[in-house]
């Protein structure tokens, strides 16, 4: 199962952006085409409201509470989370759901301000985390990303983090190898498929060589069908 969190705001109130659920469908439907020889299901997440308000985590509270849903509808599955911006966010803090085995974060939403503390990675180990971000993203800062993969490698072999070279927030640029990427690391990480070979190397290198993994210009091409 993979379930796909939207992107939201920093504060709101207000129920959830269709622009935003909109945005996730390419990401949805090339899962749900890659994987479904294998009997993959992805579902969206609707959130309450779109604001991650504070130290409510709404938005991960809304993963967790689907998370739930997963096990009571369909019992011991393994669940991979998938987010972009504060979707990538959430996905990252709901890791610690007991069905989650694997996180994707693309263009996740850090704060700059630690006032609250550092953004937590303990809860990412035992789970298979990919990181996705461009390198000239002026939304959600590629540094935020890279510091917590960082930080997340203590506690967690099984993470790597690709940047997408002059790409922004949408991850527009280069949006077939993203997607080829994702698909790769899902199936990889939910079914007994190998990895792709740059996936595999990322995720074996150390620091920072498996946190800065260019993501090339033509990947998927020669990969599965």
């Amino acid at each position: 199962m993979v379930l796909v969190l939207p992107d939201g705001e920093a504060e709101s109130p207000r129920g959830p952006s269709r622009l935003a659920y909109a945005r996730t469908l390419p990401l949805g439907r090339a899962l749900a085409r890659a994987g479904r020889a294998d009997g993959l299901l992805v579902h969206p997440v609707h959130y309450a409201v779109r604001g991650w308000n504070g130290p409510e985590a709404r938005l991960a509270a809304d993963a967790l509470w689907a998370a739930d849903e997963v096990t009571r509808r369909y019992g011991d599955v393994p669940v991979c989370l998938a987010g972009h911006g504060f979707g990538g966010r959430a996905a990252l803090r709901a890791a610690d759901h007991p069905a989650v085995t694997s996180v994707l974060a693309m263009a996740p939403w850090l704060p700059w301000d630690t006032t609250e503390g550092e953004e937590p990675v303990r809860q990412l180990a035992g789970r298979r985390v990919l990181i996705v971000h461009g390198t000239n993203d002026a939304r959600t800062a590629p540094d935020l990303s890279y510091r917590l993969a960082e930080r997340a490698k203590k506690v967690n072999r099984d993470i790597c983090r690709f940047e997408v070279h002059t790409d922004g927030n949408a991850l527009r640029q280069h949006h077939a190898e993203v997607l080829a990427l994702a698909v790769d690391f899902v199936l990889g990480s939910l079914f007994p498929h190998p990895f792709s070979r740059p996936v595999a190397d990322a995720l074996a290198a150390p620091p920072p060589l498996g946190l800065r993994m260019p993501l090339a210009a033509g990947f998927g091409r020669s990969l599965r069908p």
